[in-house]
């Protein structure tokens, strides 16, 4: 699902690309085969498993696309941005971040289809650790885990996509998604994914009221978030801060990528 805070990006023509200090950046001017410069505004912190790497890929992408005039749809972009990342992260990454990037909202994405869920409006907490971790450790772990351990890996792995499925006939019943989270949640744990301090996190904000929390992203650290009540989403964030991390009170975006008004 896409959240509020953006990644605003403004591209302008030049007769020579700066450094851009940045594998996606530098390959999103390849890929669109331009030259330009480029500012950078993001509300997302970086490297917290909040998607904000897909969310500049495509935000440059539209922005060269606009200032160039090159009419690719919004299809298009997604795909590009996908194409982008999964060369910068050497073919682990996914069309998730990208695609829910491009057109916002609630998105069910599985190995045959992509599928828009109805419009939601969830109050949600997000808790930044403040804890590095790294999407390649964390992806080759849990592979190793499955070769070496398929008699308890894939068990786990098929729980997960249970409780997934059933999470999409509970989208007007927050207490009993929040309950989904925290098995989801117990279940990447299992897996190994999990991380104390976000163990730490996910447990504060169920103690403070959140109907259900777990932890996003690859895991191994980053960010968790919680599913609350509206009159406790400030309570749930006094929660999390006071265990040292970041709060971040939210909810989804349903616009995707678009053109600011004002620039």
């Amino acid at each position: 699902m896409a959240i509020r805070p953006r990644v605003y990006v403004t591209v302008r023509k030049a007769k020579r690309t700066t450094d851009m200090k940045s594998p996606y950046l530098e390959e999103c001017f390849r890929q669109m085969g331009v030259q330009g410069t480029l500012y950078i505004r993001s509300l997302l912190p970086s490297a917290s498993g909040l998607g904000s790497s897909a969310a500049v890929t495509v935000a440059t992408l539209c922005a060269i696309n606009d200032e160039f005039a090159l009419g690719h749809n919004r299809e298009e972009v997604s795909q590009i941005a996908y194409e982008i990342e999964r060369k910068v992260q050497k073919g682990r990454a996914s069309p998730t971040d990208t695609f829910v990037s491009s057109f916002g909202g609630l998105v069910l994405i599985s190995s045959k289809a992509k599928r828009r869920l109805p419009p939601q409006n969830f109050p949600l907490v997000i808790g930044n650790s403040g804890a590095s971790h790294n999407t390649s450790r964390m992806v080759d772990m849990v592979a190793s885990f499955r070769k070496n351990n398929p008699e308890i890996a894939l068990p786990i792995l098929d729980a997960i996509e249970g409780t997934t499925r059933k999470a999409l006939h509970s989208l007007n019943d927050l207490k009993s998604l929040g309950h989904l989270m925290d098995l989801n949640h117990s279940l990447l744990e299992a897996l190994g994914v999990g991380h104390p301090i976000l163990t730490r996190l996910v447990l504060s904000a169920r103690e403070a009221g959140a109907y259900g929390a777990k932890l996003t992203g690859a895991g191994g650290g980053g960010c968790m978030v919680a599913l609350c009540p509206s009159r406790l989403r400030n309570r749930v964030a006094g929660a999390i801060k006071a265990c040292d991390a970041s709060p971040l009170i939210t909810t989804i975006d349903t616009e995707g990528a678009r053109k600011e008004k004002n620039v």
